[in-house]
């Protein structure tokens, strides 16, 4: 037993090195990074932004792999299942924060099994409608829906996505019940929006912000406290008669639970030198958002954030689970 004992404390000394000298070289293949969403939507788009900065500070390929699907919670687990050397993470938004008031049976628990790296960004959020639909703004938009009630079609990105728990908050503050169709992302929804199969929708402003300027479909409020420069001309629902309604599309970058301290210190680092690149900056400001600073960047930044936020949609979303 003594020797079984001495060989166990031997072979954990050498392994100790070994770890450590891996994580002092990391990264040394590609990483890739899941985002639980269709290709060519919002988060889509942000990830694509971040990666490409973090690739060029990192020394090599950072890859997305689009794993869309339950709004967001099947490519979550792909992540919060994976092996936790710092090669698979994700990046996703607000949507991880209510999956566990949604889904109560999911295999995992994304505030314990995910490990966090750093925000993203906050992107706001805009009620819009097709370019045809006959509301001229807010307050006719919401007589027209009571007229309408559940014949009014309103596209999310499935149950849990950031769509859906905008079109949930509107459902709680006006009364107004809608149709709603899910789709696999904001990607295809946009499609059938702007195809004149839907009527409405609310989505961030990375995946509204260029239809809206090209007059392909309408925009009617954005969620955010303030209205954003990128859309000065339009109104927020709070003006419009929604007091205290917000909600926008934080973002933010996790890894598998039990991933080195060192491996995820060096991902934020990446992250924070990333979000201070000219080109993201100027490609976020093209898409109605921007950075977060350096300070939010963080794993503990997150870690408060996220907790937060579990509680917040926990509360709101009492009685919502989907089994």
């Amino acid at each position: 037993m003594k020797r079984l004992f001495a060989a166990a404390v031997m072979t954990a000394a050498i392994a100790l090195p070994t770890v450590s000298a891996a994580q002092d070289k990391y990264p040394e293949r590609p990483i890739t990074i899941v985002v639980p969403a269709a290709a060519g939507g919002p988060s889509d788009t942000v990830a694509r932004l971040v990666a490409d900065a973090m690739q060029a500070d990192l020394g090599q390929q950072v890859l997305i792999e689009n794993a869309g699907g339950a709004g967001g919670s099947l490519g979550t687990g792909r992540v919060a299942k994976a092996e936790a050397d710092g090669y698979t993470l994700l990046l996703y938004h607000i949507g991880v924060a209510t999956f566990g008031a949604l889904y109560p049976t999911l295999p995992y628990n994304p505030g314990e099994d995910l490990a966090s790296v750093g925000l993203v960004t906050e992107v706001p959020m805009t009620l819009v409608g097709r370019k045809d639909l006959a509301p001229s703004d807010v307050a006719a938009l919401f007589t027209w829906l009571k007229g309408e009630g559940a014949n009014a079609t309103f596209g999310t990105a499935g149950v849990g996505a950031v769509s859906d728990l905008c079109g949930k908050l509107l459902v709680n503050a006006t009364g107004i019940k809608m149709n709603v169709v899910p789709y696999k992302g904001t990607g295809p929804a946009m499609n059938d929006l702007l195809g004149g199969q839907i009527d409405l929708m609310c989505d961030q402003t990375t995946n509204t912000a260029n239809q809206i300027k090209g007059g392909d479909i309408k925009p009617y409020a954005v969620t955010t406290r303030e209205r954003i420069s990128i859309l000065p001309d339009t109104p927020t629902l709070a003006e419009s008669g929604l007091k205290d309604f917000e909600i926008s599309a934080w973002h933010a970058i996790w890894a598998p639970k039990g991933t080195p301290e060192p491996i995820r210190q060096k991902l934020a680092e990446s992250l924070a030198k990333a979000l201070k690149n000219p080109t993201v900056i100027e490609r976020f400001a093209a898409l109605g958002t921007e950075p977060v600073s350096s300070e939010m960047a963080t794993p503990a930044a997150l870690d408060e954030h996220f907790q937060s936020e579990i509680k917040r949609w926990s509360k709101l979303l009492a009685g919502s689970a989907k089994q």
